[in-house]
Formats: C-alpha cells, sequence, structure tokens
C-alpha cells in the first residue's frame, strides 16, 4: 500500500484546468518504474478455470496482473520438502520468549538468512533487535507422571528431551518439583499433602485456594470446545492443553490429558490409598527478547515497507513452526526470482520479521527503521486437512462484514470480535490477498480457501491498532490447536507451499504495485460489493447494505493510490447513468 496524501492543488475559480488526470499518474508512475525496473515481465496468468480456485467468498476478476505477477513463479521456486524440514528442526523446541529452544530457531533462522546473503549486500540488510523482557526465560527440562498402586508404577506422561510427545505437561511457566502424594479430586475434598487432580482450567484463583488448602500439586486436564476430534477417531482424549501459570509460581502444577484423568478416577475408585508421583525439571533465567528482521531493500522507496511477520514462541508444528518455515521459504522463492532476474526488486522494502507473537510486530514498527505501510501474517499456514480438518482462510480486516457476518462470510470456531469498523479504516488489502489465493490456486492446479470478518488474535490485530491495513492467512479450525497432539504428522508439505505463495504473492503485489494492476482490483471490487450488498438486500438487511456501498468508494481510492501513487489524486466522480 501506498498511504501517500494526495496531491494537493490550489484551485482558483476558473484557473484550476490543470489537475493531473488517471492517464497522468499512470504515465508518471510507469516513468518511476522505466528508472528502476529491467527484469522481463513475467507471463501472465489466465483466469482460474471453475473447480480451480474454490473460494467461499466474492470472486475475483481474470488476470495477469497484480499477485499473478509473482505467483507461479513464487510457486516453482518454493521448495515444500526444505520447508518442511525446517518446520521439524522449529518443532523439535518448545519455544518460549528467551528460551533454549527460542533462541535456537532464532539462530537457525539467522544461519538460513546468511545463507542468502542477508547482512552483507546492501540491498538485504539483517537486524538482531534486543529488547528487554519483564519475566526470565523459561526451558522445560524434563517431566514425568505415574500412579503408584497396588500393582506397581504406571506412567501416565513423561518427557526428558525438548522434543519429547508429553512436553505440555508442564504449564509454561511451572516450577521444578519431586512430589507424591494421594489423590483429591476436588477442592473440597482436599486434604494438606495431597495431589488436586481435576477437570477443567485450573486458574490463578483454584490454585490459590489448593496452595492455602496444603495441596502439594495441582494436576488438570483442560481442553476447548473445539479440540474435539470431529473424526469420531477421540484422538483429543490423548491431548494435553498448552496452558501456562504466572512466572514465579511456587505451587506445582501440571497438565494432563482426559484419558490419564479417567485412569486416575478409575485407580482411585479402585483404591482410595493408589498415590501419584509428579516429578518436574526447569531452568529459568534473565535474558533479552531477540526478533529478527530481514529486509529486501526496495530501489524506488527503501524507506517503506510491507511487513510479513510468523511468530516463533508456542511448541506447535502447525503453531507456529509451519509459520515460520512457510514465510522463510517464501523468501528463498523470491531471492531466486530475483537473483535470476525473473523478478525485479520491489519498488517499496519487505520486512520479514520473526520473533515473539504480537511484540515482534511492536519491535518493528519502534525499531524497524521503515514505515510499514501494509502487513501479511502467517500463522499456522501447513495444517493438513485431512489430519486437522483446518480449512485455509484469509482474515480480513475490520469492514462492515464485522458488523453481521452474511453468507458466504462466517465466523470460525475461534469467535467474532465485536468491531464498528470506521470509514477511515477502510483498504483493499484484503482484495489484493483474495486475488492472490485465486492466483496461487491456478499455480497450483488447485486449492479449496476460504475468508471471514475480523477476529483477531494475532500480529495483524498489532498492525491494525496501528493504523496500517494488515491480513492473516492461516487454518482453523485444527483440533489440535495448543495440544500436545500438534506435530509434525499434522503438516502437509504442499498446503505450505501454497500458502506461502500466497503470502509473498500479495505482499509484493503491495511493495511492488503498477498501474496495470489497479483494472483487475477494481473490477474485483465491484464483484465484491455487489455480492455484499445484494446479501445484505435479501437478508432485510438495508443499513449494512448502505455501509458496503458507502464503504467501497474508500476501497476504490485505497487501491488507486496503491497502484498510481502520489499523483492518484481524488478519486474520479462517478459516471452518470444513461436514462
Amino acid at each position: 500500500m501506498r498511504r501517500l496524501p494526495l496531491l494537493l492543488v490550489l484551485c482558483i475559480p476558473g484557473a484550476c484546468r490543470n489537475v493531473p488526470t488517471e492517464a497522468d499518474a499512470v504515465a508518471w508512475r510507469e516513468s518511476q518504474r522505466a528508472q528502476q525496473s529491467s527484469a522481463p515481465a513475467p507471463a501472465p496468468l489466465a483466469a482460474a478455470p471453475s473447480g480451480i480456485f474454490k473460494h467461499a467468498g466474492p470472486g475475483v476478476a481474470p488476470g495477469g496482473s497484480g499477485p499473478a505477477r509473482f505467483a507461479l513463479l513464487a510457486y516453482e521456486a518454493f521448495d515444500a520438502d526444505r520447508a518442511l524440514q525446517l518446520a521439524e528442526y522449529v518443532d523439535r523446541f518448545w519455544r518460549e520468549p528467551g528460551n533454549d529452544g527460542y533462541e535456537a530457531v532464532i539462530a537457525r533462522l539467522q544461519e538460513e538468512l546468511r545463507g542468502m546473503h542477508f547482512g552483507e549486500e546492501p540491498g538485504r540488510t539483517l537486524q538482531l533487535i534486543e529488547t528487554p523482557m519483564s519475566e526470565p526465560a523459561w526451558t522445560p527440562l524434563s517431566g514425568r507422571l505415574a500412579l503408584l498402586g497396588k500393582d506397581g508404577e504406571r506412567v501416565l506422561h513423561a518427557f526428558d528431551a525438548p522434543e519429547g510427545r508429553d512436553r505440555l505437561m508442564l504449564p509454561k511457566n511451572a516450577p521444578s518439583a519431586k512430589v507424591e502424594g494421594r489423590i483429591a479430586l476436588s477442592l473440597e475434598t482436599l486434604e494438606a499433602g495431597r495431589i488436586l487432580v481435576v477437570e477443567g482450567h485450573a486458574g490463578s484463583k483454584l490454585l490459590e485456594d489448593a496452595r492455602a488448602r496444603g495441596a502439594a500439586c495441582v494436576l488438570s486436564a483442560s481442553l476447548e470446545s473445539f479440540n474435539t476430534d470431529k473424526s469420531g477417531k477421540e484422538r483429543h482424549l490423548d491431548a494435553i492443553q498448552y496452558q501456562s501459570v504466572r512466572a514465579g509460581t511456587q505451587l506445582p502444577v501440571g497438565q494432563i490429558s482426559r484419558r490419564s484423568l479417567q485412569a486416575i478416577r478409575d485407580a482411585f475408585a479402585a483404591d482410595p490409598e493408589v498415590r501419584l508421583s509428579f516429578q518436574a525439571a526447569v531452568k529459568t533465567e534473565p535474558r533479552p527478547l531477540h526478533t529478527l528482521v530481514a529486509t529486501i531493500v526496495g530501489g524506488l522507496h527503501p524507506e517503506t515497507a510491507v511487513a510479513l511477520a510468523a511468530h516463533v514462541q508456542e511448541p506447535g508444528a502447525c503453531d507456529n513452526a509451519s509459520g515460520v518455515a512457510t514465510q522463510l521459504e517464501a523468501l528463498r522463492a523470491l531471492v531466486v526470482g530475483i537473483d535470476s532476474g525473473r523478478i525485479a526488486p520491489p519498488d517499496g522494502s519487505l520486512c520479514f520479521v520473526w520473533g515473539l507473537e504480537m511484540r515482534q510486530s511492536s519491535v518493528l514498527l519502534e525499531q524497524g527503521g521503515r514505515k510499514i505501510l501494509a502487513a501479511v501474517v502467517g500463522d499456522m499456514t501447513g495444517e493438513s486437512r485431512e489430519a486437522t480438518g483446518a480449512m485455509p482462510l484469509l482474515e480480513r480486516p475490520p469492514d462492515p462484514g464485522s458488523i453481521k457476518a452474511l453468507p458466504p462470510d462466517e465466523h470460525t470456531e475461534w469467535g467474532a470480535s465485536e468491531q464498528d469498523p470506521k470509514f477511515d479504516q477502510a483498504s483493499g488489502i484484503a482484495l489484493v490477498a483474495r486475488v492472490a489465493l485465486h492466483d496461487t490456486a491456478l499455480a497450483a492446479g488447485g486449492w479449496e480457501t476460504k475468508e471471514h470478518p475480523f477476529e483477531g488474535g494475532s500480529d495483524h490485530q498489532v498492525f491494525l491498532a496501528a493504523g496500517i491495513p494488515a491480513v492473516l492467512f492461516w487454518h482453523f479450525t485444527d483440533f489440535t490447536y495448543h495440544t500436545s497432539l500438534d506435530r509434525m504428522e499434522m503438516l502437509d508439505a504442499s498446503e505450505m507451499r501454497r500458502c506461502g505463495t500466497a503470502m509473498i504473492s500479495c505482499a509484493m503485489a503491495l511493495a511492488d504495485a503498477h498501474p496495470s494492476d489497479l483494472e483487475r482490483y477494481l473490477s474485483s471490487l465491484r464483484l465484491e460489493v455487489r455480492l455484499r450488498v445484494d446479501a445484505a438486500k435479501q437478508a432485510g438487511e438495508e443499513a449494512l447494505a448502505k455501509r458496503w456501498a458507502e464503504w467501497e468508494p474508500l476501497e476504490r481510492q485505497w487501491l488507486r493510490r496503491l497502484c498510481l501513487g502520489e499523483k492518484a489524486g481524488a478519486l474520479p466522480a462517478p459516471t452518470p447513468t444513461k436514462k
């Protein structure tokens, strides 16, 4: 996006005949680009045949402009196997801010980026930004939970290496511990020295009450409703939910699966004297937080940038080892295109950031050194639909659909976010992202996708709060989300390739917009507005239909500025309709 001020023209009545026209803006923009670019134009993509682009959302006008200038080249250069190998490396570690796993991943990314000459060439910069953390870095080392009965010991959960399958049995910030005791299945029956085992989330109030009653340890079996395995295989019964407690918590705490909860209940029913043994080893130490930023410097506007963000922390393969690896391989595909001369360096800069979710985007805005004009966020980009049930999704920024979702829109199980979008929030970034989905589907030979109104919960929220248009590429509903089941077998390398192609094509279309892109965008905008207005009228939502109609010229002007730059001028008056 180019959020530049409108060209100011002092108009004196009868003397204002030299206002730049749209044709003037196109000619000026192309002359600037001609001085910068020598790469041949890529072969245009045609319209996706019926069945290739299955998208639950507005249609897209055919054409070889916009993201189509990059999609096929990026898809061809994206090495899905290499992306999967990097995701596997990231998934070896439970990554929390500043901990051993987080630092190992940041170091690996630095190594990969230096291999692409970032930090070595003026056009490819590399920043490792260090900021303080308010809490010590927490690294889990090992854990073990066992039932001790008349028949001996039965291990329910255990891990002794970073990649251990049961590593989530320790909530983030859990202390080291070695305890043994009889069982209590409710707070009311808890006696001092017993281990409290509960179903549901063990919040701070329950932990405080348990500590006051003398609990030796608290174990909880918790899941969200969307964690239920809809395949009927009941895999969620073995899931341990990712949870956290306050830093500095002294009471031993642990997470267990529902299957282990039932085993404990059964053992207690058979023998009330049965005992539990719980061990945990963790490491905490003060460390700074590192945020990694790799920038392809723009040829025409190096001071402005489109941001791409993928967070490192959290312990899952889908969330977010896939996003980390997808973004890096998408960057590599772009570098291959630039180095081969098939893709010209973008007019504006592209900043790729990896770090702590939410905080990484704030760090980029505060210390990155460039004005961020738009953002493309990749979070949970590699889910296998067959394994997880999750669909590839585009989350739009706030728009009239945030007021009330009407078909084909529908919110995910993550849940709607109450929004009353303001007209100054209007942008065309979601439209560009939708076109990127279409062009990726054609490059890949088919892709089924969805989109939905704003919900929040990832880095796009930070950019939007700063007044910067942003979109999120992600997958949901994934029944393994934030559980111990989110491991490598849930990933699909082909899906990472498609999602990475869409992300980089969208980002390049924003950073390197051409006047020739505009016609396709405006044609696509007309398709969307017609769909939205008709849906609102059919639902009897006249106010919403009016809101979409009023939104259209604002989005249109944003797209004009994106493609025509600072000389776009005011929005042309609509062509009178013939009577």
